[in-house]
């Protein structure tokens, strides 16, 4: 049995993060329609919303409580929770599950917000934010794969250097974008 929840488990990863990686493209698509005519700009609002709401409350949040719930059951089942004392790289995978889980709630707050039609921050400053996702999955995969065979300094490094990338290649992104 521990084996299907652990997949099920998997499963609701996966569409959390399909979420995940979708709603601040929509956060960004909503920023920018901002900068259209009136008209180009309401039409373009009222269907990201409408494109935002079923991929919110009906894929990203069902698939977060699901991967919570599914992981609790794999953490007992499994016996994760029996060796938890001795497993650094289990309370440093959690550290990063916490984490992305207020980053989900913070893509909840930009969402309502969008929604209310507040718009806080710059299309450039979401890019940056929707790579944060990319950033947790990276981490947590790499915990999950390599374990206690990760010096923690390389981690680290390799975490650093992954970021250093992703922003980079925002920054060339934009400068691209604003030439065309």
């Amino acid at each position: 049995m521990y084996l299907y929840f652990k997949a099920l488990h998997i499963i609701f990863i996966v569409t959390w993060f399909a979420g995940l990686f979708y709603m601040p493209r929509l956060l960004i698509y909503n920023t920018e329609a901002g900068n259209k005519s009136e008209a180009e700009k309401n039409v373009l609002r009222e269907q990201f919303s409408k494109m935002m709401r079923p991929l919110w409350f009906g894929i990203t949040w069902p698939s977060a409580i699901l991967t919570l719930i599914f992981g609790l059951i794999v953490l007992f089942k499994g016996g994760w929770a029996d060796t938890f004392k001795g497993e650094t790289w289990l309370h440093i995978k959690l550290t990063f599950v916490f984490f992305l889980y207020l980053y989900h709630f913070s893509l909840h707050i930009l969402f309502k917000q969008q929604l209310k039609g507040i718009f806080k921050y710059t299309s450039q400053q979401l890019r940056v934010w929707n790579e944060v996702a990319t950033i947790f999955l990276v981490a947590i995969v790499m915990l999950v794969v390599v374990k206690q065979n990760m010096s923690f300094v390389w981690g680290i490094l390799g975490l650093l250097a992954f970021v250093i990338l992703l922003m980079s290649a925002i920054k060339i992104y934009k400068i691209v974008r604003e030439k065309k």
